[in-house]
C-alpha cells in the first residue's frame, strides 16, 4: 500500500521531483517555437529545418510514449524516470551545443526519447507512492504546477532568446536535471507493477515511430517534387500498414486494436486528431507570425501567447465540472467552434499589429475554446473504456494529439504555399499565414462535426480525470489507470 503523505518532507520532495521532471519536457514543448526565427538565422536554416526542429522531438515522443510507461511499470518507475531525466538533459546539452541544423535535429529526436521515458513516469510515481487519501491532491498540484510551467515557458523562452541566446532554451534543462536526479534517488521510493509481464512491443513502437518519421519527411519535402519524396511516402504508408498488422497479431500489443471497438473512444480520438492538428499548426505559425511579420521581439511574442494558457489554468477544472453535468457532447462541439473563430480572428494580425486590438481578442477566444474543450475531452476518453484501461486510453489519446500536431507542422506550410525561405520575408510569410489559418479553422470545424454526430453521454460510474487543472497546449493531460 502506498504510504507517502503529502504533508511529510518526503512527500514534498517527491512532488518537487515529479514537477521538475515533467516540467522539463513541458517547457520544451512551449518554448522552442518562440526561438525558431533566431535558430534559423544563426544556423542559416530554411523553413524545413525549423519544421524538423519541432517535429524530430514529436516523432520520437509520440511514437514511444506508450512504451515508456510500460518500461517504468516493468523495471521500476523511479529507475526509468531518472533515466529519462538524464537522457533528456544530455540531449538538451547536445541541442544547446549543436553547430549545425542537422546536429540540432538529431539531438531533438534524442530529446523526444527522454521525454517518452520521463513524461508518463512522473505521474506514475505519484500514483504509486502517495497514500490514497493524498493522491488526488498530489495529482492536482502536479498538474497545476506543470500548467504554470507551460504558461511561463513562452515568456521564459523569449527572454532567453533575446538575452543569452536561443541555446539556453535547451541548456536550462541541464541544471534542472542536476537538481532533479539526486532528489529522486534520495527521496522517491521505487515501485513497479507486479502484474507486468511478457515481452515489450518494441517492434510496434519502432514501426509507429518510423511511419511517423517517413510520412513527416515526405510532407516537409513534398514541395521539392523529387522521386525520393514519393518513395519515402510509400515507405511511410507501408510502415503504417505493418504497424497495424503487428498490433493485431501480438499477444501484448502497445496499441491494442480492440480498444477501438468502443465507438465513443474512436470518436473522441478523431476529435483529438482534428483539434490538436489545428493547435499544433496554430502555435507553430503564430510564434513566427508575431516575430517575422508583426515585428514583436522574442519576449513580446512569448508573452503574447500567455492569455491562452492562463485561461486554461484558471478555468479548466470548472469546465470539467460543467461537463460532468452536461456530458461531453456539447463542450466538444462548442469548444472547437470557438477555437475556429479564434483562427479567423488571427487574420487581423499583420505588419505592426496592435496587441490589444488585433492579437489579444483572438487569443482570448482561443483560450475560451480550449477551456471548453480540453477537460471534457479527457473525461470522455476515460469514460469510453473500462477502468482498468483508463491509463492506456489516456496514453493513446495523448500520443494521438502529439502525432496530429507533428503532421500539422509538416503539412500546413505545404498546404499554405510557404516556400523554403518564407520566414525570411514578412510579406511572403504573412500571405501564407492568411491561407493557413482558414485551414486550421476547417480542421476544427470537422472536429466539432464529429463530436456532434458521434459523441454521447457516458454511462454512470465511469472513471473521472484526476488532472483537473491543465495548461499544456500541446496535448491533453495524461491520466493513470487502474483506479475507480
Amino acid at each position: 500500500m502506498p504510504d507517502v503523505r503529502l504533508a511529510s518532507p518526503r512527500g514534498k520532495w517527491l512532488l518537487l521531483t515529479t514537477v521538475l521532471g515533467s516540467g522539463m519536457a513541458m517547457l520544451d514543448s512551449t518554448v522552442v517555437n518562440v526561438a525558431l526565427p533566431r535558430i534559423g538565422h544563426d544556423l542559416d536554416a530554411n523553413l524545413a529545418a525549423l519544421q524538423w526542429t519541432v517535429n524530430a522531438y514529436l516523432v520520437t515522443l509520440a511514437g514511444l510514449i506508450l512504451l515508456g510507461g510500460s518500461l517504468g511499470d516493468r523495471y521500476g518507475r523511479r529507475k526509468v524516470f531518472v533515466l529519462g531525466v538524464v537522457w533528456f538533459a544530455a540531449a538538451s546539452l547536445l541541442c544547446g551545443l549543436a553547430p549545425t541544423e542537422g546536429v540540432l535535429i538529431a539531438a531533438r529526436a534524442l530529446q523526444g526519447i527522454g521525454g517518452a521515458l520521463l513524461t508518463p513516469g512522473s505521474l506514475a510515481l505519484i500514483q504509486a507512492s502517495f497514500h490514497p487519501d493524498d493522491r488526488s491532491r498530489a495529482v492536482g498540484l502536479w498538474s497545476g504546477f506543470g500548467g504554470i510551467g507551460a504558461a511561463v515557458g513562452p515568456f521564459l523562452g523569449g527572454w532567453l532568446v533575446a538575452g543569452p541566446g536561443w541555446r539556453w532554451v535547451f541548456l536550462l534543462n541541464v541544471p534542472l536535471a542536476l537538481l532533479c536526479v539526486p532528489v529522486a534517488l534520495r527521496h522517491v521510493p521505487e515501485s513497479a507493477d507486479e502484474r507486468a509481464h511478457g515481452r515489450f512491443d518494441v517492434l510496434g513502437a519502432g514501426l509507429g515511430a518510423v511511419a511517423l518519421a517517413l510520412l513527416t519527411y515526405a510532407l516537409i519535402e513534398a514541395r521539392s517534387g523529387s522521386p525520393a519524396v514519393a518513395l519515402t511516402a510509400a515507405a511511410g504508408c507501408a510502415a503504417a500498414v505493418a504497424f497495424v498488422y503487428v498490433e493485431k497479431r501480438r499477444p501484448a500489443p502497445m496499441l491494442p486494436p480492440d480498444i477501438f471497438a468502443s465507438r465513443q473512444f474512436t470518436a473522441v480520438n478523431l476529435v483529438t486528431l482534428c483539434v490538436y492538428a489545428a493547435f499544433g499548426g496554430f502555435f507553430f505559425l503564430t510564434a513566427l507570425q508575431l516575430q517575422v511579420v508583426a515585428g514583436y521581439s522574442p519576449p513580446a511574442a512569448g508573452t503574447a501567447l500567455l492569455p491562452t494558457t492562463a485561461l486554461m489554468l484558471l478555468f479548466s477544472s470548472r469546465s470539467g465540472a460543467l461537463a460532468d453535468r452536461t456530458g461531453p457532447r456539447l463542450p466538444l462541439t462548442v469548444g472547437p467552434l470557438l477555437c475556429a473563430a479564434a483562427m479567423l480572428l488571427m487574420l487581423r494580425v499583420g505588419r505592426d499589429a496592435d496587441y490589444l486590438t488585433d492579437v489579444l481578442p483572438a487569443l482570448l477566444v482561443m483560450g475560451a475554446g480550449m477551456v471548453t474543450l480540453v477537460a471534457p475531452l479527457t473525461a470522455a476518453v476515460l469514460a469510453s473504456v473500462d477502468t482498468a484501461r483508463a491509463g492506456l486510453a489516456s496514453g493513446i489519446n495523448n500520443a494521438a494529439a502529439r502525432a496530429a500536431g507533428l503532421v500539422a507542422v509538416a503539412a500546413l506550410p505545404l498546404l499554405a504555399g510557404m516556400g523554403p525561405e518564407a520566414y525570411r520575408s514578412p510579406a511572403a510569410f504573412d500571405a501564407a499565414f492568411d491561407r493557413a489559418m482558414p485551414i486550421c479553422a476547417g480542421a476544427l470545424l470537422l472536429g466539432s462535426a464529429v463530436a456532434f454526430r458521434l459523441v454521447r453521454r457516458p454511462t454512470p460510474g465511469c472513471p473521472r480525470p484526476e488532472c483537473r487543472t491543465h495548461g499544456n497546449v500541446a496535448a491533453p493531460p495524461l491520466e493513470a489507470g487502474g483506479r475507480s
